[in-house]
């Protein structure tokens, strides 16, 4: 057997990422980082600081201080070692105080993050419990006509900066037990109640988890069916069974709860700034 070679070996493929889209992006972010770094200079926003950066063989790369884990990695990393629990109550409330005045901070700018998770909150330090967001590549201006909405279920949201959605997302999200979207939606549904049908007959995707009548559906995986998902009620004491009274009133809070269930309406909950004056955040532990 002749095996024969080219005389120079095929360019190896381009890297998924590495293409005039998420560049832009990356532009994009080192603006926006500049900007809010700029407006704050002594570094007490809690937003990532930028170095420097460059561009090296078609990457552009970012030189940013220097952070630990995101909290997603850092909390299955602590569920799954074994170790003493890191994130008691008050350390949450400190987290939540922290993100709370990263984002009243962008939001005074005229910023939306637009991408607020688990995943963009690097721990700064572990025995100090601070923490920084990051990742503002996705971030917009209120002035911006083609990012000023965030969308939820494809409905735009008017930007006027609410958090309620942001936490319920880092509360559940697809997991081990949200498999996809769709069981996701049902189980914030077990919480929040259906959501008012104007929400769902003005959301751009919502046919894909919706039927006409408001049931959440999905394609099983096993069988190639549609299946209705029913919504199991339940609580947010249920949820988070770890909470006391203080804690869940500050999530009935972002979440503007009523006599008999939580608003889904985004457009009532509070923002950043309103949230940061909840007693619970005041509370000594």
């Amino acid at each position: 057997m002749v095996l024969t070679f080219p005389a120079t070996p095929p360019p190896p493929p381009p890297h998924p990422q590495n293409n005039k889209d998420y560049f832009d992006q990356g532009l994009d972010e080192v603006k926006l980082l500049q900007y809010v770094n700029a407006a704050d200079p002594q570094d007490e926003a809690g937003l990532l600081r930028l170095h420097d950066f460059f561009y090296f063989k078609e990457h552009l790369v970012l030189v940013t201080e220097l952070l630990r884990a995101n909290l997603y990695e850092f909390q299955k990393y602590n569920r799954e070692s074994g170790d003493e629990p890191y994130f008691t109550l008050p350390r949450i409330q400190s987290i939540a105080r922290q993100v709370l005045t990263s984002l009243a901070f962008l939001h005074s700018l005229g910023l939306v993050h637009a991408d607020l998770k688990p995943e963009n909150i690097l721990v700064k330090s572990y025995s100090q419990c601070r923490v920084k967001v990051i990742d503002l590549g996705s971030s917009c201006f209120l002035t911006d006509h083609l990012s000023s909405y965030v969308q939820v279920v494809g409905l735009p949201m008017p930007p006027t900066l609410k958090v309620g959605t942001n936490w319920c997302h880092m509360r559940l999200r697809p997991g081990p037990q949200n498999e996809s979207i769709a069981t996701l939606l049902a189980r914030l549904e077990g919480i929040l109640r259906p959501l008012p049908r104007w929400m769902l007959h003005r959301g751009r995707y919502a046919h894909k988890y919706y039927m006409k009548d408001g049931r959440v559906y999905e394609k099983s995986v096993h069988s190639g069916r549609y299946e209705y998902l029913r919504p199991k009620a339940t609580s947010l004491a249920w949820r988070v069974p770890q909470a006391d009274e203080g804690m869940l009133s500050f999530l009935k809070h972002l979440l503007q709860a009523r006599p008999t269930c939580l608003s889904v309406d985004p457009t009532k909950r509070p923002s950043a700034a309103q949230a940061l004056h909840h007693p619970w955040l005041e509370h000594q532990y």
